[in-house]
């Protein structure tokens, strides 16, 4: 009995011997005190836009106001894409059950995948590829048309390419235009365009016209500023989560609870088109 009488003791010893402490570089919170990437938050709060504070917590330092502007706007562009999308769709359905306002969102964000909100980290890998050829001494446009070249042979639409609904994807054309207008542009953007016009050059051969989406844009700009492939990603969830939570609030105010949700029989009864007024840029 006592050899087991002290091996059990043993154990409990070893479960009490504190094991190497982790570390994290995030945020220190003492007493009357928070430090996000060691700025306090408080000094933070009416100082740094929403989207410089993300940029801080992501990156460890903060932006330029060129950058924080650029994502800023990059946050803008997703932020909600009507009633079709799978994520909207789940969280509507989640919603008309009686669920939770955050049971809802939850199911929204799950709805994410390699085909809804995963094509940026798809497109940013893909350009790096496309990359690669250049450090072997291809120019830029060698690289597009080589990519482009791949993508008819094998009849492929690219990773930020193509949209379901528009021809000419606005968010795209106005993040590219902020990316030029705030001197962003980087190699990523420049082969992304340089791509974009091979595969117009090769229109008869696609499967498709392809014009650059939003997404495509976001993958390109964001490997210009430095973000990971993941993190890529999780530009897009943030920027989507408001979207998320508004759709299924008003699912919970507006609609009878556990219908049957069809996009296609969805009328639109908000505000008319209307213009930003004087003075925000």
């Amino acid at each position: 009995m006592a050899p087991r009488t002290t091996a059990r003791a043993d154990r409990r010893t070893q479960e009490r011997t504190p094991t190497e402490r982790w570390h994290t570089a995030l945020t220190a919170i003492a007493p009357n005190k928070i430090l996000i990437r060691g700025y306090p938050v408080d000094e933070m709060m009416g100082r740094l836009s929403f989207a410089e504070a993300v940029y801080l917590l992501l990156m460890g330092e903060l932006p330029t106001p060129a950058i924080g502007r650029m994502l800023n706007a990059i946050l803008v562009s997703s932020l909600d894409h009507g009633v079709s999308p799978p994520s909207t769709l789940a969280a509507r359905n989640v919603a008309t059950s009686g669920a939770p306002l955050k049971d809802s969102v939850a199911a929204g964000v799950l709805a994410f995948g390699p085909h809804h909100g995963g094509d940026i980290e798809s497109c940013m890998r893909f350009l790096d590829r496309g990359l690669s050829l250049t450090r072997d001494g291809q120019s830029v446009q060698e690289a597009a048309n080589a990519l482009a070249d791949e993508c008819v042979t094998e009849r492929m639409v690219p990773p930020g390419f193509g949209h379901r609904f528009h021809t000419r994807d606005p968010r795209a054309a106005r993040l590219f235009q902020m990316a030029l207008e705030l001197e962003l542009e980087g190699e990523h953007v420049r082969l992304l365009r340089a791509l974009e016009h091979a595969l117009e050059a090769r229109r008869e051969k696609t499967v498709r016209p392809l014009p650059v989406n939003v997404d495509g844009a976001i993958a390109a700009i964001s490997a210009d500023l430095g973000f990971a492939y993941d993190l890529g990603n999780a530009v897009f969830l943030i920027s989507r989560l408001p979207g998320l939570i508004a759709h299924a609030h008003e699912e919970r105010m507006r609609q009878a609870p556990m219908r049957q949700i069809d996009p296609k029989d969805h009328v639109y009864d908000g505000s008319g088109e209307r213009r930003l007024p004087q003075g925000r840029k």
